[in-house]
């Protein structure tokens, strides 16, 4: 499968006009598209009056290579903006995100929306309003999410580049998932604004799904920002350097071992095995570790800043509905942390945020010893389409979670999440710390799924793990869809 840049130097080299180019990507979703159930809207024209009215595009770095934006966060003016949520299934955005700006100042085009769960809380993507999004692997299982709809397009070639976005793994999962390579940037790194500033007190960034490594350093490098009103600012530790060293022998610290206790498969701790192996052969010091940090307190940190930020949410929607909202407005996970972000005092909240910057300084202590922290990206491959990560217990109680103590409603959410953080442990570190991360897709179960291995590495140290990426991907240790 032919990546971003090379059908970025296509249209450039006038190879290939925009408009055959969209008309290839509208009839390979007229092919997969009933299937994968992967985009939400898609309107080719605009696209191509948009190309032909903005010369800038051609000449930038993607030359005017279509993209899809995902429907959750990334606002085009006048484009669908529901959040993957029956509550907005008309609303339309009226302004421009940042994000989606910088895009277009590189020279993509965008073209689509691709779906997600209702306000990205869930590792899959199956929401009310649009259905759920099925492998291109393998149709019987989920693509994951939240960015569930951009992996599901990359890999099955309709893209080979789609917008995604990361509040707790949301585009690292979907990449394991889907076999794609999936960055999440160090915080502050990534345009921000004009609405939304802090994007869960900074946990959420903004990137894309990739298929090369190439694609993943010119599309960060040229994204890369610092914006004087953002709240938070990358640490400059390497800002002028515009690409990985080659030659550096690197401090690998690794762990097989789930920071929550659950089950972790042998396609994730073989998958760390042959990276440790393959990474020791090409000369480079790596030395197993316990899990640095407690997970169940971090995911308990974790899902009370959810809460907060859905209390916030709804509280802002009411507002601008001029009316409560109930539980039929939502699906019945969203009612959940939002009663329990009700309960929550803003002592909680502050002691949540405090406890994310001691994981940042006990991450970064470990970084002073290794430069990269090596896990699974998940614990399992992706998980069947028809398979319950709730209880019929669990949804009984979160319809009376009005009646619970904020202790006991902070329970119920943990149990909530249970099922689904079983499958992807690993990924929300990153998110609290505000470090970067990557997952490879390095490894293929038995059953024919891919499965990543995860990188972290200190804050403003992208090019590390590009240098990492790009030794995987030069000895051909990347498996990614064939189609």
């Amino acid at each position: 499968m032919e990546d971003a840049t090379y059908w970025a130097e296509q249209l450039t080299q006038k190879k290939i006009s925009f408009s055959e180019l969209t008309a290839r990507i509208e009839e390979k979703i007229q092919q997969v598209e009933p299937t994968l159930n992967a985009l939400v809207s898609f309107d080719r024209q605009a696209a191509i009056k948009q190309y032909e009215q903005n010369p800038q595009a051609k000449a930038a770095l993607f030359g005017g290579l279509p993209i899809p934006l995902k429907i959750l966060g990334q606002s085009k003016a006048g484009w669908p903006a529901t959040s993957a949520a029956a509550l907005f299934a008309n609303a339309k955005a009226e302004q421009t995100s940042a994000f989606v700006n910088g895009l277009e100042q590189l020279g993509l085009i965008p073209l689509g929306q691709t779906n997600a769960p209702e306000f990205g809380f869930k590792n899959i993507t199956d929401p009310v309003l649009y259905g759920p999004t099925r492998n291109p692997w393998q149709s019987a299982y989920s693509a994951g999410g939240s960015s569930g709809g951009a992996a599901a397009v990359v890999a099955a070639g309709l893209f080979p580049l789609a917008a995604a976005s990361d509040g707790g793994g949301s585009i690292r999962i979907p990449a394991s998932f889907n076999g794609l390579i999936g960055l999440k940037p160090t915080r502050g790194t990534m345009p921000v604004g004009p609405q939304e500033w802090r994007s869960w007190q900074g946990a959420s960034i903004n990137f894309a799904l990739t298929l090369s490594m190439r694609d993943t350093e010119r599309l960060f490098y040229g994204l890369r920002t610092s914006q004087p009103a953002a709240p938070y600012q990358a640490p400059r530790i390497e800002w002028k350097h515009h690409g990985p060293s080659q030659n550096r022998t690197l401090r690998v610290a690794y762990t097989t071992e789930s920071p929550v206790g659950s089950p972790v498969s042998q396609t994730a701790v073989s998958a760390v095995k042959k990276a440790v192996a393959f990474l020791e052969d090409q000369g480079h010091q790596v030395t197993e570790i316990r899990y640095p940090v407690d997970g169940q307190t971090m995911m308990a940190s974790y899902y009370r800043m959810n809460g907060g930020e859905t209390a916030a949410m709804f509280a802002e929607i009411e507002a601008m509905l001029q009316r409560p909202v109930e539980q039929k407005d939502m699906e019945l996970m969203t009612w959940g942390l939002y009663q329990y972000g009700k309960k929550l005092a803003a002592a909680d909240y502050i002691q949540a945020l405090q406890y994310w910057d001691q994981l940042a300084v006990t991450m970064e202590a470990l970084f002073a010893d290794y430069e990269l922290f090596l896990t699974p990206a998940t614990a399992q491959t992706a998980p069947l389409i028809e398979e319950d990560l709730q209880s019929d217990t669990i949804r009984r109680e979160l319809q009376e979670i009005e009646r619970r103590t904020a202790a006991a409603a902070g329970d119920l959410i943990y149990q909530m999440f249970d099922k689904s953080l079983a499958l992807t442990p690993y990924t929300q570190l990153a998110n609290l710390t505000g470090q970067p991360a990557i997952s490879l897709p390095t490894a293929v179960s038995e059953e024919g799924l891919p499965l990543g291995i995860q990188f972290m590495a200190s804050k403003g140290r992208e090019d590390l793990l590009f240098q990492v990426g790009e030794l995987f991907e030069r000895w051909e240790q990347f498996h990614l869809p064939k189609k």
